[in-house]
């Protein structure tokens, strides 16, 4: 491309993100206002929309697979871009739930009277603006659009180029569904263009974008934490755990630590390390590695798991840190507790780790110490998910620690604003 023809298309990507900010600010306004009734009959019309177009969407789906493999997509991209006509479903019924969810905006808590006589609270309100940028997973546009205007927000939508027709095809329905609501169309706006340029500029419009939220793989969400000038809420990746303590009840281990793996591969929630304590090794691991075996997962250890599990790979100091998002698992023994919660807080990811134990002081420790966004007793890595929480959806997972954590539903999209109620009161 010559000089000339990059400049120009630089300003035309630049006259086009600043329309949307626009569009979005003004949008954001008028939603801050929307009652709840309206909100809900625009997520009605949405989904009545969304059925009323499913063959083109997933046709549009089938094109963007068709290239995805075309272009050599690795089996964890293609299984998070397709959308199944059981995906589909799930969408819809992700839908429905936000739909029932209780509206957090305009509520007010912690109402107090001071000795001055007046009232102080505290009022739940939307973020504004959200940027969003996501690969692979068309679904996430539903998702987020959906969280996004039941909390009274704007957002402007930025998928991965993997699955621009899915994205667009989605989006047709959700403006037509904000048409049909009288709610403005410009309330989600998907960017229509898969050039790089629109995501620098999108994560530095601080008049118009009140929070970023990168979902998609480390290097995209390093980039955009390196470089956004507006506050971000984000996980670089999902290291999770699973630690089988010596007190843990094997029956009841075996099938979670199969699920946390196996269930689905390229998710943020699955185990990629298996912790097992020395005292049960040499009578967990041969089970688990035949139910591994069976599902075609390589299995990485370090040296004590290698001399139980003869055909195991050997773990490097890389594959503790590593997201496989693969069938893939990095297994280690450890000496007890402690080790374990040392290793999970050194290597983790502060995602989502698990203890399997029958010993409740050993639970509570693990709770207190480990240091994720999730932190599970007895259960499967698998239920750190927006909808297994009852937030409907989810339009991120957050390892940071302010201003959300974890699963980010709605009101991780609101804020709260300080109220005073007064009948005539002046400071003295």
């Amino acid at each position: 491309m010559n000089q000339a023809v990059h400049q120009a298309t630089t300003q035309s990507i630049e006259q086009m993100m600043t329309t949307l900010g626009q569009q979005a600010r003004a949008a954001s306004r008028i939603l801050a206002g929307a009652t709840t009734q309206s909100k809900n009959a625009a997520l009605q019309a949405i989904s009545q929309e969304l059925q009323n177009q499913q063959a083109d969407i997933l046709a549009a789906n089938a094109i963007d697979m068709q290239n995805g493999r075309a272009n050599n997509l690795d089996a964890a991209l293609l299984d998070r871009l397709e959308l199944t006509p059981a995906r589909f479903k799930g969408m819809l019924d992700g839908l429905h739930d936000v739909i029932a969810l209780v509206d957090p905006i305009g509520a007010i808590t912690d109402l107090t009277y001071r000795p001055s006589g007046i009232q102080l609270g505290k009022m739940r309100v939307p973020l504004g603006v959200v940027g969003m940028i996501y690969e692979s997973r068309p679904n996430v546009t539903l998702e987020a659009a959906s969280l996004a205007l039941k909390s009274g927000n704007a957002i402007i939508l930025r998928g991965g180029s993997e699955a621009f027709n899915s994205n667009q095809a989605i989006a047709k329905s959700i403006q037509a569904g904000l048409k049909i609501a009288n709610l403005p169309e410009s309330s989600v706006q998907v960017i229509n263009t898969a050039d790089r340029a629109a995501v620098g500029l999108l994560i530095t419009m601080s008049d118009y974008v009140d929070v970023i939220i990168p979902r998609g793989g480390k290097g995209l969400i390093e980039r955009v934490s390196r470089e956004a000038r507006v506050p971000v809420i984000k996980h670089l990746d999902g290291n999770c755990h699973v630690f089988v303590e010596r007190q843990a009840d094997l029956v009841k281990a075996l099938p979670i630590c199969l699920n946390s793996k196996t269930h689905r591969y390229g998710v943020c929630n699955a185990m990629e390390t298996l912790l097992v304590d020395a005292p049960v090794a040499a009578e967990f691991l041969p089970q688990i590695a035949a139910l591994y075996r069976e599902k075609g997962v390589e299995l990485r250890g370090d040296e004590t798991t290698r001399s139980i599990l003869s055909d195991a790979l050997p773990a490097t100091e890389q594959d503790w840190y590593e997201e496989y998002l693969a069938p893939i698992l990095a297994i280690k023994v450890v000496d007890g507790l402690d080790e374990a919660i040392a290793h999970i807080n050194k290597y983790g990811s502060h995602h989502t780790d698990v203890i399997l134990t029958e010993n409740y002081g050993k639970a509570r420790r693990f709770l207190n110490e480990v240091d994720s966004s999730s932190v599970m007793i007895n259960a499967s890595s698998r239920f750190a998910d927006g909808f297994e929480y009852g937030l409907g959806a989810e339009i991120g997972i957050s390892t940071d620690k302010i201003h959300a954590r974890g699963p980010v539903g709605l009101e991780g999209l609101t804020s709260q604003k300080w109220i005073v109620l007064g009948d005539g009161q002046i400071r003295v």
